[in-house]
């Protein structure tokens, strides 16, 4: 085998992982990524823009442009990324093995691109910063970008991030792209979520995934950071504060592509301690040959019942206050003055609700939910 574009499967890693014949992405796919990647295909004007898009943008140059100016991973450049490439196909079952490219950049970063055939690209920040078992669970995360298809979508969201610079000084020539920009970064956002659960079933170390995501936020300096400690950020993160605070994340999070680190890090330990993990380790998970079969409601009512599990345990102020709402609490008036003064008088929310309420009567679930998109 002489580069990583082959689909042989030769000289597989001598560790032992479990390997996950036929796997469907649905296995490990978050639901917010699947119900943000159908809002943003319902999103007006994208299919327009996406169809225009994938005859223009030129994707052999994009090809052609990394094998000329960085290095191709194979047997003979980069043979341990090889063999993790090989290795993450070989679990995850991903019959063709796209090809792999180093890039000088000395920021960590790592992304699955192409609108015909996904090609992997990590900077030599990143092949730096990490050890052998970290950076086998970041190629397992972008094969996981791979085999959900997300290849197609990230190279769109680059390009148009792009042209909106480009344009930003015609009056109101921006704003259509801005909004399909801003959807585009909202799944990519929750696809992160999926790609890193990939990237644990690839590894099948959750410590190491853990390390890599501390040292994506911190550098390379473990023996000054604790995975426990790091965690406890993200649960901070996520209670403290009031109703301005929840507002301020949002506006944060708004021109990222990537959730925050400990936000991550926090859901892909959550997700190792749930039955559906240790359901698809023990080998019980949906396969790629009944893809066909799944029903889109099923799909939709996975999502709405995520949403509401998420509202309904959520330490975050303004979701506390979404509960509150969807559960008949009192005076909303009172309850919005409240949050964003501070004070904690003023109708029923002066009777507990004023420093969040959940406590009261749980929501039930959206009816209708929002229509249900790697480092």
């Amino acid at each position: 085998m002489t580069d990583g574009s082959h689909t042989s499967h030769e000289k597989v890693p001598s560790r032992q992982r479990r390997r996950f014949p036929g796997i469907s992405s649905r296995a490990y796919e978050h639901p917010a990524d699947r119900s943000a990647l159908v809002a943003l295909r319902k999103l007006s004007g994208f299919d327009t823009v996406f169809k225009a898009l994938s005859g223009l943008l030129p994707e052999r140059s994009l090809r052609l442009l990394f094998l000329s100016d960085s290095v191709r991973v194979s047997d003979a450049q980069f043979s341990h990324l090889n063999d993790m490439l090989r290795d993450a196909c070989y679990i995850l079952d991903l019959k063709k093995i796209p090809p792999m490219y180093v890039t000088q950049d000395p920021k960590p970063n790592a992304m699955c691109i192409g609108l015909d055939e996904p090609i992997i690209v990590v900077t030599t920040g990143l092949v730096e910063l990490l050890d052998e078992e970290e950076m086998r669970a970041v190629v397992g995360h972008e094969v996981g970008h791979a085999l959900s298809g997300h290849a197609v979508y990230r190279t769109i969201l680059l390009f148009l991030t792009g042209l909106a610079l480009k344009v930003a000084w015609i009056p109101l020539g921006n704003v259509a792209i801005m909004a399909i920009v801003t959807a585009l970064r909202e799944w990519f956002r929750k696809s992160e979520l999926s790609a890193d659960r990939a990237g644990l079933l690839t590894g099948q170390d959750l410590q190491a995934s853990m390390r890599g995501l501390m040292k994506i936020a911190g550098g390379n300096h473990l023996h000054e950071m604790n995975v426990d400690a790091f965690l406890a950020q993200a649960d901070e993160y996520e209670k403290s504060g009031d109703l301005r605070d929840s507002v301020l994340k949002i506006l944060n999070v708004l021109p990222r592509s990537h959730p925050f680190t400990t936000v991550r890090a926090a859901e892909l330990k959550k997700w190792s301690e749930t039955r559906d993990y240790q359901r698809i380790m023990d080998g019980h998970y949906p396969r790629r040959d009944e893809d066909k079969d799944t029903s889109v409601t099923d799909a939709f009512r996975a999502s709405a019942s995520h949403y509401a599990d998420s509202v309904r345990t959520s330490k975050d102020p303004l979701m506390k206050l979404v509960g509150d709402i969807a559960g008949g609490a009192g005076d909303l008036g009172g309850k919005l003055r409240g949050k964003f003064t501070g004070n904690g008088s003023g109708g029923a929310a002066g009777k507990g609700g004023a420093t969040g309420g959940s406590e009261g009567t749980r929501p039930s679930g959206p009816e209708d939910p929002e229509s249900p998109p790697k480092p």
